[in-house]
Protein backbone atom coordinates (compact mmCIF):
# COMPACT_ATOMS: atom_id res chain seq x y z
CA UNK A 1 0.00 0.00 0.00
CA UNK A 2 2.83 2.72 1.14
CA UNK A 3 5.05 1.50 -2.20
CA UNK A 4 1.55 2.32 -4.20
CA UNK A 5 1.29 5.55 -3.15
CA UNK A 6 4.48 6.28 -3.31
CA UNK A 7 4.24 5.75 -7.00
CA UNK A 8 0.83 8.13 -7.10
CA UNK A 9 2.74 10.39 -5.40
CA UNK A 10 5.72 9.78 -7.88
CA UNK A 11 3.70 10.38 -10.67
CA UNK A 12 1.57 13.46 -9.85
CA UNK A 13 5.02 14.73 -8.94
CA UNK A 14 6.64 14.55 -12.41
CA UNK A 15 2.82 15.45 -14.11
CA UNK A 16 3.29 18.83 -12.65
CA UNK A 17 7.24 18.57 -13.96
CA UNK A 18 5.67 17.68 -16.91
CA UNK A 19 2.78 20.60 -16.93
CA UNK A 20 5.37 22.92 -15.97
CA UNK A 21 7.94 21.94 -18.63
CA UNK A 22 5.22 22.60 -21.19
CA UNK A 23 3.81 25.62 -20.31
CA UNK A 24 7.25 27.21 -20.57
CA UNK A 25 7.73 25.19 -23.82
CA UNK A 26 4.82 27.46 -25.06
CA UNK A 27 7.39 30.27 -25.03
CA UNK A 28 10.20 30.77 -27.93
CA UNK A 29 13.54 32.28 -27.51
CA UNK A 30 13.26 35.66 -28.45
CA UNK A 31 15.19 38.54 -28.27
CA UNK A 32 12.57 41.95 -28.80
CA UNK A 33 14.42 45.19 -29.93
CA UNK A 34 12.64 47.97 -28.42
CA UNK A 35 13.19 51.81 -29.58
CA UNK A 36 11.91 54.83 -28.31
CA UNK A 37 13.57 58.79 -28.46
CA UNK A 38 13.46 59.86 -24.73
CA UNK A 39 16.52 58.67 -22.31
CA UNK A 40 16.60 55.71 -19.83
CA UNK A 41 15.88 58.15 -16.54
CA UNK A 42 12.44 59.48 -18.21
CA UNK A 43 9.52 57.42 -16.97
CA UNK A 44 9.29 55.00 -20.07
CA UNK A 45 12.37 53.46 -18.45
CA UNK A 46 10.46 52.46 -15.97
CA UNK A 47 7.88 51.07 -17.65
CA UNK A 48 10.08 49.14 -19.78
CA UNK A 49 12.11 47.49 -16.53
CA UNK A 50 8.63 46.49 -15.44
CA UNK A 51 7.66 44.50 -18.73
CA UNK A 52 11.18 42.99 -18.29
CA UNK A 53 10.18 41.77 -15.19
CA UNK A 54 7.22 40.37 -16.48
CA UNK A 55 8.19 38.69 -19.06
CA UNK A 56 11.66 37.35 -17.37
CA UNK A 57 9.09 35.68 -14.67
CA UNK A 58 6.26 34.74 -17.11
CA UNK A 59 8.27 33.10 -19.48
CA UNK A 60 11.17 32.04 -17.75
CA UNK A 61 13.29 34.41 -19.52
CA UNK A 62 12.96 33.13 -22.73
CA UNK A 63 11.31 35.86 -23.46
CA UNK A 64 13.39 39.53 -23.31
CA UNK A 65 13.45 42.51 -24.19
CA UNK A 66 16.47 44.96 -25.48
CA UNK A 67 15.55 48.65 -25.05
CA UNK A 68 17.32 51.26 -27.49
CA UNK A 69 17.33 55.06 -25.59
CA UNK A 70 17.64 58.49 -26.70
CA UNK A 71 16.84 57.64 -30.73
CA UNK A 72 20.04 55.74 -30.76
CA UNK A 73 18.38 53.39 -33.20
CA UNK A 74 16.94 56.04 -35.31
CA UNK A 75 13.80 58.08 -34.63
CA UNK A 76 9.95 57.34 -33.87
CA UNK A 77 8.61 57.08 -37.32
CA UNK A 78 11.50 55.43 -38.86
CA UNK A 79 11.42 52.43 -36.56
CA UNK A 80 7.25 52.40 -36.98
CA UNK A 81 8.04 51.98 -40.35
CA UNK A 82 10.35 48.94 -39.71
CA UNK A 83 7.84 47.66 -37.57
CA UNK A 84 5.01 48.13 -40.56
CA UNK A 85 7.56 46.55 -42.83
CA UNK A 86 8.50 43.72 -40.18
CA UNK A 87 12.11 44.63 -39.64
CA UNK A 88 11.50 45.14 -36.16
CA UNK A 89 9.40 44.25 -33.05
CA UNK A 90 8.57 47.23 -31.00
CA UNK A 91 8.25 50.83 -30.63
CA UNK A 92 7.29 53.15 -27.91
CA UNK A 93 5.73 56.93 -29.73
CA UNK A 94 4.31 59.57 -28.80
CA UNK A 95 0.56 59.32 -31.59
CA UNK A 96 1.31 62.98 -32.51
CA UNK A 97 4.27 61.35 -35.61
CA UNK A 98 1.90 58.44 -36.22
CA UNK A 99 -0.63 61.13 -37.64
CA UNK A 100 0.62 60.36 -41.79
CA UNK A 101 0.52 56.91 -40.86
CA UNK A 102 -3.14 56.73 -39.01
CA UNK A 103 -4.80 59.99 -39.43
CA UNK A 104 -7.95 59.37 -36.90
CA UNK A 105 -4.76 59.41 -34.04
CA UNK A 106 -5.13 63.24 -35.07
CA UNK A 107 -7.85 63.89 -32.91
CA UNK A 108 -5.07 63.94 -29.46
CA UNK A 109 -3.85 66.39 -31.45
CA UNK A 110 -6.71 68.41 -31.26
CA UNK A 111 -6.40 71.66 -28.55
CA UNK A 112 -7.56 71.30 -24.73
CA UNK A 113 -9.43 68.27 -25.42
CA UNK A 114 -8.90 66.68 -21.77
CA UNK A 115 -9.17 68.43 -18.89
CA UNK A 116 -7.12 66.13 -16.38
CA UNK A 117 -5.22 62.92 -16.60
CA UNK A 118 -8.23 60.84 -15.38
CA UNK A 119 -10.33 61.44 -18.35
CA UNK A 120 -7.17 61.29 -20.94
CA UNK A 121 -7.42 57.56 -19.02
CA UNK A 122 -11.18 57.05 -19.31
CA UNK A 123 -11.01 57.41 -22.82
CA UNK A 124 -7.92 55.58 -23.76
CA UNK A 125 -8.39 52.22 -21.79
CA UNK A 126 -11.86 52.22 -22.52
CA UNK A 127 -13.64 51.76 -26.54
CA UNK A 128 -12.67 54.58 -27.70
CA UNK A 129 -8.74 53.78 -27.28
CA UNK A 130 -9.90 50.11 -29.10
CA UNK A 131 -11.25 52.21 -31.69
CA UNK A 132 -7.98 53.54 -32.52
CA UNK A 133 -5.90 50.17 -32.01
CA UNK A 134 -8.41 48.56 -34.88
CA UNK A 135 -6.94 51.81 -37.11
CA UNK A 136 -3.30 50.65 -36.17
CA UNK A 137 -3.79 46.73 -36.74
CA UNK A 138 -5.25 48.04 -40.07
CA UNK A 139 -2.11 50.13 -40.66
CA UNK A 140 0.72 46.70 -39.75
CA UNK A 141 0.66 48.26 -35.80
CA UNK A 142 -0.20 46.41 -32.93
CA UNK A 143 -0.92 48.55 -29.90
CA UNK A 144 -0.40 46.78 -26.39
CA UNK A 145 -0.90 49.50 -24.03
CA UNK A 146 -1.31 53.36 -24.12
CA UNK A 147 1.66 55.28 -21.87
CA UNK A 148 1.66 58.70 -21.41
CA UNK A 149 3.68 61.51 -22.66
CA UNK A 150 1.18 64.40 -20.92
CA UNK A 151 0.11 67.53 -20.74
CA UNK A 152 1.83 70.11 -22.82
CA UNK A 153 2.74 73.69 -21.12
CA UNK A 154 3.85 77.14 -22.97
CA UNK A 155 7.46 78.50 -22.47
CA UNK A 156 8.65 81.99 -23.76
CA UNK A 157 11.00 85.06 -23.29
CA UNK A 158 8.27 88.17 -23.31
CA UNK A 159 5.45 87.78 -20.79
CA UNK A 160 3.26 85.84 -18.79
CA UNK A 161 0.54 83.99 -20.74
CA UNK A 162 -2.16 84.18 -18.64
CA UNK A 163 -5.31 85.24 -21.28
CA UNK A 164 -5.76 85.04 -24.72
CA UNK A 165 -4.46 87.96 -25.56
CA UNK A 166 -0.66 87.46 -23.80
CA UNK A 167 -0.43 84.86 -26.52
CA UNK A 168 -0.90 88.06 -29.45
CA UNK A 169 3.05 88.21 -31.58
CA UNK A 170 4.77 85.73 -29.28
CA UNK A 171 6.94 83.42 -32.07
CA UNK A 172 6.14 79.84 -30.67
CA UNK A 173 7.88 76.84 -32.21
CA UNK A 174 5.29 73.88 -32.80
CA UNK A 175 5.33 70.33 -34.01
CA UNK A 176 5.58 69.79 -37.06
CA UNK A 177 2.70 68.87 -37.14
CA UNK A 178 -0.97 70.82 -39.21
CA UNK A 179 -3.02 71.00 -35.84
CA UNK A 180 -0.41 72.30 -33.80
CA UNK A 181 0.14 75.29 -36.16
CA UNK A 182 -3.46 75.38 -36.56
CA UNK A 183 -3.97 76.37 -33.19
CA UNK A 184 -1.56 78.48 -32.53
CA UNK A 185 -2.28 80.87 -35.35
CA UNK A 186 -5.56 80.78 -34.11
CA UNK A 187 -4.23 81.55 -30.41
CA UNK A 188 -2.42 84.83 -32.56
CA UNK A 189 0.87 83.13 -32.02
CA UNK A 190 3.59 83.63 -35.08
CA UNK A 191 3.59 79.65 -35.16
CA UNK A 192 7.06 78.29 -35.96
CA UNK A 193 7.51 74.65 -37.14
CA UNK A 194 10.54 73.33 -36.46
CA UNK A 195 12.17 69.72 -35.49
CA UNK A 196 12.86 69.31 -31.36
CA UNK A 197 16.59 69.22 -31.99
CA UNK A 198 16.78 72.72 -32.67
CA UNK A 199 14.81 74.27 -30.59
CA UNK A 200 17.25 75.38 -27.48
CA UNK A 201 20.07 77.12 -30.02
CA UNK A 202 16.66 78.62 -31.35
CA UNK A 203 15.37 79.71 -28.30
CA UNK A 204 18.52 81.10 -26.88
CA UNK A 205 19.44 83.28 -30.17
CA UNK A 206 16.11 84.70 -29.56
CA UNK A 207 14.94 83.48 -33.49
CA UNK A 208 11.89 82.47 -31.53
CA UNK A 209 10.30 83.74 -28.09
CA UNK A 210 9.00 80.49 -27.00
CA UNK A 211 7.80 76.26 -27.05
CA UNK A 212 5.35 73.85 -25.76
CA UNK A 213 5.65 70.51 -24.06
CA UNK A 214 5.42 68.81 -21.08
CA UNK A 215 7.36 70.09 -17.84
CA UNK A 216 9.73 66.59 -17.92
CA UNK A 217 10.78 67.67 -21.26
CA UNK A 218 11.16 71.04 -20.15
CA UNK A 219 13.34 70.50 -17.13
CA UNK A 220 15.58 67.98 -18.47
CA UNK A 221 16.31 70.16 -21.83
CA UNK A 222 17.20 73.40 -19.73
CA UNK A 223 14.78 75.17 -21.39
CA UNK A 224 14.75 77.14 -17.85
CA UNK A 225 18.26 79.08 -19.24
CA UNK A 226 17.27 80.60 -22.41
CA UNK A 227 13.47 80.69 -21.13
CA UNK A 228 11.75 83.52 -18.54
CA UNK A 229 8.38 82.29 -18.45
CA UNK A 230 6.65 79.33 -17.87
CA UNK A 231 2.70 79.41 -18.58
CA UNK A 232 0.56 76.13 -17.07
CA UNK A 233 -1.78 76.39 -20.26
CA UNK A 234 -2.10 72.44 -20.24
CA UNK A 235 -3.36 73.20 -24.27
CA UNK A 236 -3.14 69.58 -25.52
CA UNK A 237 -2.25 65.59 -24.32
CA UNK A 238 -0.77 63.48 -26.06
CA UNK A 239 -0.41 59.26 -25.01
CA UNK A 240 2.69 56.90 -25.91
CA UNK A 241 1.92 53.94 -27.86
CA UNK A 242 4.00 50.77 -27.15
CA UNK A 243 3.43 49.20 -30.95
CA UNK A 244 4.31 45.83 -31.83
CA UNK A 245 4.82 44.73 -35.71
CA UNK A 246 1.83 43.41 -36.68
CA UNK A 247 3.69 40.76 -39.43
CA UNK A 248 5.93 39.62 -36.43
CA UNK A 249 3.02 39.59 -33.76
CA UNK A 250 1.10 37.31 -36.18
CA UNK A 251 4.08 35.04 -35.90
CA UNK A 252 3.93 34.55 -32.11
CA UNK A 253 1.88 31.76 -30.34
CA UNK A 254 -1.54 33.26 -28.32
CA UNK A 255 0.54 32.51 -25.01
CA UNK A 256 3.25 34.97 -25.88
CA UNK A 257 0.84 37.13 -27.37
CA UNK A 258 -0.93 37.03 -24.01
CA UNK A 259 1.64 37.69 -22.00
CA UNK A 260 3.23 40.12 -24.10
CA UNK A 261 -0.09 42.25 -23.57
CA UNK A 262 0.15 41.50 -19.59
CA UNK A 263 3.76 42.63 -19.26
CA UNK A 264 2.82 45.85 -21.57
CA UNK A 265 -0.40 46.90 -19.20
CA UNK A 266 1.89 46.57 -16.28
CA UNK A 267 4.10 48.56 -17.45
CA UNK A 268 1.44 51.29 -18.21
CA UNK A 269 0.34 51.22 -14.25
CA UNK A 270 4.32 52.04 -13.08
CA UNK A 271 5.10 54.42 -16.05
CA UNK A 272 1.55 56.71 -15.60
CA UNK A 273 2.45 56.45 -12.13
CA UNK A 274 5.96 57.48 -12.33
CA UNK A 275 5.41 60.19 -15.43
CA UNK A 276 2.88 62.08 -13.09
CA UNK A 277 4.70 61.98 -9.93
CA UNK A 278 7.77 63.22 -11.87
CA UNK A 279 6.23 66.10 -14.05
CA UNK A 280 5.05 67.64 -10.63
CA UNK A 281 8.67 66.96 -9.31
CA UNK A 282 9.81 69.16 -12.70
CA UNK A 283 6.90 71.95 -12.31
CA UNK A 284 8.60 72.59 -8.31
CA UNK A 285 11.91 72.64 -9.90
CA UNK A 286 10.68 75.10 -12.73
CA UNK A 287 9.38 77.06 -10.26
CA UNK A 288 13.11 78.19 -8.98
CA UNK A 289 14.41 79.13 -12.29
CA UNK A 290 11.08 80.68 -14.08
CA UNK A 291 8.70 82.79 -13.30
CA UNK A 292 5.65 80.33 -13.29
CA UNK A 293 1.87 81.30 -13.78
CA UNK A 294 -1.39 79.25 -13.66
CA UNK A 295 -4.09 79.75 -16.41
CA UNK A 296 -7.88 80.06 -14.60
CA UNK A 297 -10.25 77.63 -16.11
CA UNK A 298 -12.38 81.13 -17.50
CA UNK A 299 -9.25 81.72 -19.16
CA UNK A 300 -9.27 78.23 -20.33
CA UNK A 301 -12.36 78.27 -21.80
CA UNK A 302 -11.28 81.52 -23.31
CA UNK A 303 -8.58 79.41 -24.86
CA UNK A 304 -10.82 76.90 -26.25
CA UNK A 305 -13.38 79.19 -27.76
CA UNK A 306 -10.17 80.44 -30.04
CA UNK A 307 -9.27 77.42 -31.45
CA UNK A 308 -12.80 75.75 -31.95
CA UNK A 309 -12.14 76.72 -35.56
CA UNK A 310 -8.95 74.87 -35.72
CA UNK A 311 -11.91 71.47 -34.47
CA UNK A 312 -14.15 72.67 -37.65
CA UNK A 313 -11.21 72.79 -40.05
CA UNK A 314 -9.62 69.69 -38.48
CA UNK A 315 -12.26 66.79 -37.97
CA UNK A 316 -13.06 66.23 -41.35
CA UNK A 317 -9.36 64.84 -41.95
CA UNK A 318 -8.94 63.47 -38.93
CA UNK A 319 -12.42 61.60 -39.11
CA UNK A 320 -16.15 62.37 -37.58
CA UNK A 321 -15.99 58.44 -36.11
CA UNK A 322 -12.51 59.33 -34.57
CA UNK A 323 -13.52 62.24 -33.28
CA UNK A 324 -16.67 61.24 -31.98
CA UNK A 325 -15.04 57.75 -30.62
CA UNK A 326 -13.36 60.43 -28.08
CA UNK A 327 -15.95 62.85 -27.35
CA UNK A 328 -18.88 60.40 -26.37
CA UNK A 329 -15.97 58.38 -24.03
CA UNK A 330 -15.58 62.19 -22.85
CA UNK A 331 -19.45 62.88 -21.93
CA UNK A 332 -19.55 59.27 -20.59
CA UNK A 333 -15.98 60.19 -17.94
CA UNK A 334 -17.89 63.29 -17.26
CA UNK A 335 -21.53 61.92 -16.04
CA UNK A 336 -22.95 63.14 -18.91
Amino acid sequence: MLFRRTLMTAALVAGGLLASTGAMAQFAERTIKFTNGVNEDHPVGVGVKKMQEVLAAKTGGKMKIVAFWGGAAGGDLPATQALRAGTQEMVCTSSSPLVGIVKELGAFDLPFLFANEKEADAVLDGPAGQFFNKKLEDAGLVNLAYWENGFRNLTNSKRPVAKVEDFDGVKVRVMQNNIFLDSFKALGTNAVPMAFGEVFTALETRTIDGQENPFVTIETSKFSEVQKYLSVTRHAYTPFLVLYSKKLWDQLNPQEQAVLREAALEGQKVQRAANRALNEKSLASLRTSMTVNDVSAAEQKRMFDKVKPVYDKNVPTIGPDAVNAVMDALKKARGG
